[in-house]
C-alpha cells in the first residue's frame, strides 16, 4: 500500500495557456531578445578598433549559446544570448548584463518563493503572498479562493487525463 500524499499531475503539458498570456510571453521574448542584441553591440563597439593584420576585425559574434528558459513571472521565456569570440588569440567573453549565465528565474520570481512559502503556506496569509507576485490586483485571490482554484483545477487534470485513456 503506497501512504504518499503526492498528487500526480499527468498530462499537464496538455493544458495551453490563454491568448493574453502567450501574447504577453512572446512581448517579453521579443523585448529581452533585443535588449541583449543592443547589450552585444554596445559590447562590441569596445572592440571596433581592435584588427587583425589583414584589417578584418578581431573580435566577432560567434553564434548564440544554446537556447534556454528563464522563469518568469508569467511562465518561462526561451532566450538566446549571443556569444563573441576573438581572431587575435586573446580572449573575449560577453557576458550579459540582462541574463547572466547561471540566471534560470527572474530576482523577482526568486526572491518570492521562499517568502510565498513562508508567508503565504505556513501562515494562511495568501492574499500579501500572492500581492508579491501578481501585484494589487491579487486583493481578491484569497487562500480558500486558491484553493478552489486548486481543486478545480486538479478536476480539470483528472477529467483531461481520464479522457486520454
Amino acid at each position: 500500500m503506497n501512504k504518499d500524499n503526492v498528487l500526480q499531475f499527468e498530462g499537464r503539458e496538455t493544458i495551453t495557456t490563454d491568448a493574453l498570456t502567450q501574447l504577453l510571453k512572446s512581448g517579453a521574448q521579443q523585448m529581452l531578445q533585443v535588449a541583449i542584441e543592443v547589450e552585444v553591440q554596445e559590447f562590441m563597439l569596445q572592440f571596433q578598433d581592435r584588427l587583425l593584420d589583414d584589417g578584418r576585425a578581431a573580435v566577432v559574434r560567434n553564434g548564440h549559446q544554446l537556447k534556454r528558459d528563464l522563469q518568469t513571472g508569467i511562465g518561462p521565456v526561451t532566450i538566446r544570448v549571443p556569444e563573441v569570440r576573438s581572431r587575435d588569440g586573446e580572449p573575449v567573453t560577453f557576458r550579459s548584463v540582462l541574463v547572466p549565465p547561471y540566471v534560470r528565474k527572474t530576482k523577482s520570481l526568486e526572491a518570492a518563493l521562499p517568502w510565498l512559502y513562508l508567508r503565504g503556506v505556513s501562515t494562511g496569509e495568501m492574499s500579501d503572498a500572492l500581492e508579491v507576485l501578481v501585484g494589487p490586483e491579487a486583493k481578491g485571490l484569497s487562500a480558500s479562493t486558491v484553493a478552489r482554484l486548486k481543486q478545480q483545477w486538479v478536476l480539470l487534470l483528472t477529467c483531461r487525463s481520464s479522457d486520454s485513456i
